[in-house]
């Protein structure tokens, strides 16, 4: 397990996260994820458009596996985390969760893969990244 911070964003649940009774649809939970994932990387200094102009390469989502615990509803207000768990070559294995409060509504395990712009192939994660996340 990797020594590395857990990052926190707080995401408030709005109308279009929900389902007609004010329950959040199971693929919201996903972009709450997307978004502390990016606001993470911000954190050591790069955004995803910085990663494509400085390096060439960009993270996207090799596998996801994610256990729903509880429903978060219309108004609550979420703290959804990420965390690095391990690190390779090309790819970085993220803990994320959801939460409310105390209470644990999500947790997920997904790995991402750097990839090269110009041939979507596998690259070597940049090594200004790499130091900060080991």
């Amino acid at each position: 397990m990797s020594k590395t911070r857990i990052f926190s964003l707080p995401v408030r649940v709005y109308f279009q996260d929900t389902d007609a009774g004010g329950v959040v649809y199971h693929a919201s939970y996903v972009n709450f994820m997307e978004r502390a994932r990016t606001e993470w990387l911000r954190t050591y200094g790069y955004s995803n458009a910085g990663l494509m102009k400085e390096f060439g390469s960009v993270f996207v989502v090799r596998s996801l596996k994610l256990d729903y615990f509880k429903p978060a509803l219309l108004d609550d207000l979420l703290e959804v985390t990420a965390q690095v768990k391990d690190i390779g070559r090309s790819r970085i294995s993220l803990l994320q969760s959801v939460r409310r409060g105390d209470e644990v509504l999500t947790e997920a395990e997904v790995h991402l893969v750097c990839i090269a712009l110009e041939s979507f192939k596998p690259i070597r994660v940049p090594d200004v990244l790499r130091v900060q996340w080991k």
